[in-house]
């Protein structure tokens, strides 16, 4: 039986996914807790490598308790891991896992901000991180970070000084951020920041430790602890109902495609954060000492601050919009700083407050969520006052920032409904990341904007003002244009307005293997932006190769709509690939770009366009057996590779597995991580190790060894490590070069091994019973040599194998050895009776 606690997580992560998109309607409680981070004059840093790295208890306690200004800096958009919900890697995993970090920061009250910095895949050592990063771009965008944020405290999440004990990305956030602590106030440090930002000294930087980095709780209870503060996480917060571990849990179980939904957690929990630099602490107590965080910290601020504080001592829960006339005085006043920071910040959040108080409703929906270039968009405006207080609407700034005069008074609880136009301008640029426009390296992304570097998401473009008159204060809100609509299985929803191209196109197959000279069609699908729309489609390929017809109209009535177009590939006689992409000429303007949706319910949908191109690979591969049934593990594309080269798959759930339906199969292939996310699996071992024994081969791709849902991953005794080779160009030897893995029914050489994208594989056993054969030796440079990255074993009659190298991230890049390896793993046992003979004497 769940427990009670699971229910409750269940409850609220399927709220917060059904509101994942809507604007917020806070309640009183809410808005007086805005009041009194309106009142707290203090900021906190956090910085890290990756999303899923931040310590969300400790970016709460800061928010909720502290109510400091609180961001996390993740050096990285998280594009090198792995993806558990859905297809999705590389730069299109970057933006799940950036809007996952967006969606934990609406749980805990942070900000949000990145670097450049590509997330290439796992490193060992410092020096190749930053020097694949490019070191100094990255420090930059440190330095900017703390120039903008201008933080009090920063905390960073790893240990600079203990270079080779964790991910090399891990440590690097670390050195980079001590080295930005007194940098930011450098003049001489990156001097064109200085254009868009000032110089700032951080008071303090800390390192938030725990047992874990002495490598156990007793080895820390020894350590000298007179450098570290102990904060307590576990408050309650009454306001919320909800201690800070359960919002910390509910804010870490957005990262969603790295499996990381947890249960709640109540009671008291210490953090450490380990004095490093800075101001010294007279006692390791307040991270802010000598620090006023009050609005005494700005000149003027005094009198803000006696308004200000007085609505939060008397706030009223019942009816906030009470405090409406003192909100507005505190606003005049907070116009006239001279502190451009706080004065842009405090003004932005009073701004909040008031329209909260107000129970104020503006909201611009569009009638589609998407438009193109000239596009005539209709939006509906709603506006709406739910106080008794002399609020009126004196004027619009439309979204191509036409003012228009309302002079509407907003009385009490009456909705004002009304339609504008706006005209998408002839050369607005299409919605997509920022970071994906250009083509970076594999280190770093270029962003030759240098206002968007650090921002999380591209700002929208098309915005209306609000012009508002609050008892005849003018006042000025901004809402962002949305779609608005509904379906009858999930209610409301809510989605971003779009800008696409007018056409945009896709090959179905991103990687398309060949494995004869036999020619094979393909599908274009092009997609309207705009009505009417006609013109033409061609594909650039390799001057080996042939494509039939070389061009074909296109005509589509209706935008939104999509017409599919077949070519014929001819591949040459001879083994060759390379890239072929559609181009879609319209008038005299050609397109080249791919339309992608990404649609998941926990996060925003979001909108990329990226280059449309397919890899064409001609390979000569052999294989034997016919039928492959395949176990889901965390979500890859090897099912769709393996029918590419002949293979007939099929999905097998774990409910289907029984003796009479294996029958039918020459092999299993057990997917990623299998045994880490599918629960069932660990009742249907003894099934598919007599599949096996009684001839049949199976195929169990990387696991972690953390998690497991089972006892036994093999039929006899194989245990996981935390071994990999992050170099994908590393030295592969043949320990068994005679093995038929590596002979039939392709011959496997070190050809095969060139190529291969990211890393040769992750996690590989490294203690195994006399039953399997190592394969293949690997190593990253100065370390030893690792053998389990591919291990075979006979069972009964047939073979087991297991395999660490990442086919899940060669599959997709057409890396052809990987192909070919795979094809022999799968054709094992199946050999010309000679050449088994052979093997045997």
């Amino acid at each position: 039986m769940q427990s009670p606690k699971y229910y409750f997580l269940l409850l609220v992560l399927t709220v917060s996914l059904l509101q994942a998109q809507k604007p917020k309607t806070p309640t009183s409680t809410e808005i007086y807790e805005s009041l009194q981070k309106l009142n707290f004059l203090g900021s906190v840093l956090y910085v890290a490598a990756h999303p899923d790295d931040e310590n969300t208890k400790l970016i709460s306690y800061f928010s909720n308790q502290i109510k400091a200004r609180t961001a996390y800096l993740s050096l990285t958009r998280g594009d090198g891991g792995q993806n558990l919900i859905g297809p999705e890697i590389r730069e299109l995993l970057g933006v799940i896992r950036t809007q996952e970090l967006l969606a934990a920061r609406r749980v805990d009250g942070g900000e949000q901000f990145f670097s450049r910095a590509n997330d290439f895949g796992y490193s060992k050592q410092p020096d190749e991180t930053l020097d694949i990063w490019n070191k100094n771009d990255v420090l930059s965008d440190v330095v900017l970070a703390i120039r903008k944020f201008k933080p009090d405290v920063i905390i960073n999440r790893f240990d600079h000084r203990t270079p080779g004990t964790t991910h090399g990305h891990h440590t690097s956030s670390a050195m980079l951020s001590v080295e930005a602590f007194d940098l930011a106030n450098d003049n001489t440090a990156f001097p064109n920041q200085l254009n868009q930002t000032s110089l700032w000294q951080p008071k303090r930087l800390f390192y938030n430790t725990s047992w874990w980095a002495y490598g156990s709780e007793e080895k820390f209870n020894k350590v000298d602890k007179s450098k570290m503060l102990t904060l307590d996480v576990g408050v309650y917060y009454p306001l919320k109902g909800l201690s800070n571990n359960e919002v910390a849990a509910q804010a870490r179980s957005q990262h969603l495609c790295q499996g990381f939904g947890r249960t709640l957690e109540r009671g008291s929990q210490t953090e450490y954060i380990e004095f490093l630099k800075g101001d010294p602490l007279s006692e390791n107590k307040d991270i802010f000492e000598g620090i006023d965080t009050s609005w005494n910290r700005v000149k003027g601020g005094k009198a803000i601050g006696a308004i200000l504080n007085d609505v939060e001592h008397h706030f009223n829960f019942t009816n906030p919009s009470v405090h409406i006339p003192k909100l507005m005085e505190a606003y005049q006043l907070l116009q006239n700083i001279e502190d451009d920071h706080w004065k842009t910040l405090k003004t932005k959040e009073l701004k909040t407050v008031i329209e909260m108080c107000a129970g104020l409703y503006l909201e611009v929906s569009a009638k589609t969520y998407w438009a193109t270039q000239n596009d005539m968009v209709t939006l509906n405006i709603e506006v709406l006052n739910r106080s008794n207080q002399n609020i009126s609407l004196e004027s619009i700034k439309n979204a191509n920032a036409v003012d228009i005069s309302k002079h509407i008074n907003l009385k009490e609880n009456t909705k004002f409904n009304f339609k504008e136009t706006f005209k998408v301008g002839s050369h607005q640029q299409p919605s997509s990341p920022y970071w994906l426009t250009k083509k970076g390296t594999l280190g770093m992304y270029q962003v030759d904007d240098t206002r968007l570097i650090g921002l999380p998401e591209t700002p929208r473009v098309y915005k209306v003002d609000f012009n508002l008159l609050i008892n005849n204060t003018p006042i000025t809100f901004t809402k962002n244009v949305v779609y608005r609509f509904s379906k009858p299985d999930k209610g409301e929803l809510y989605r971003p307005f779009e800008i696409i191209p007018e056409v945009s196109a896709k090959i179905t197959e991103k990687v398309i293997i060949l494995n004869s000279d036999d020619q094979h069609d393909i599908s274009v699908v092009v997609k309207a932006g705009r009505d009417n729309l006609e013109g033409s489609v061609e594909i650039n390929h390799p001057s080996d190769w042939n494509i039939y017809p070389k061009n074909q109209k296109i005509s589509i009535k209706n935008k939104g709509e999509e017409q599919t177009l077949i070519f014929t590939v001819i591949p040459p006689k001879t083994q060759s690939e390379g890239i072929i992409n559609p181009v879609v000429h319209v008038g005299d303007k050609d397109y080249t770009k791919e339309l992608i949706e990404i649609n998941y319910d926990h996060i925003p949908a979001q909108t990329v366009l990226l280059p449309s191109e397919s890899k064409i690979v001609r390979l000569d591969i052999k294989k034997k057996g016919e039928n492959i049934a395949y176990i889901q593990g965390a979500g890859d594309v090897v099912p769709e590779s393996l029918q590419q080269i002949g293979y007939n798959v099929r999905i097998l759930k774990p409910e289907e597995i029984n003796a009479e339906t294996l029958s039918y199969f020459d092999a299993v292939v057990v997917g990623i991580r299998a045994y880490n996310t599918v629960e069932d699996l660990k009742f249907k071992q003894d099934l598919l190790f007599d599949f096996v024994a009684q001839g049949g081969n199976m195929i169990v791709q990387y696991n972690t060894n953390r998690g497991l849902k089972v006892s036994n991953l093999a039929p006899f005794e194989l245990e996981l490590s935390r071994d990999r080779v992050t170099d994908e160009t590393a030295e592969v030897k043949f320990i068994t070069p005679e093995h038929p893995i590596l002979n039939y029914p392709n011959k496997i050489t070190q050809h095969d091994f060139e190529g291969w994208t990211q890393e040769r594989g992750l996690y590989f056993p490294n203690k195994w019973a006399p039953a399997f054969t190592p394969i293949l030796s690997m190593h990253d440079k100065g370390e030893s040599a690792k053998k389990g990255s591919l291990l075979v074993a006979k069972h009964g009659k047939g073979y087991f194998i297991y395999t660490g190298l990442s086919f899940f991230r060669e599959f997709p890049a057409g890396v052809s050895g990987a192909y070919r390896l795979f094809a022999n793993m799968l054709s094992i046992g199946k050999e010309d009776l000679k050449l088994d003979a052979k093997i045997n004497d």
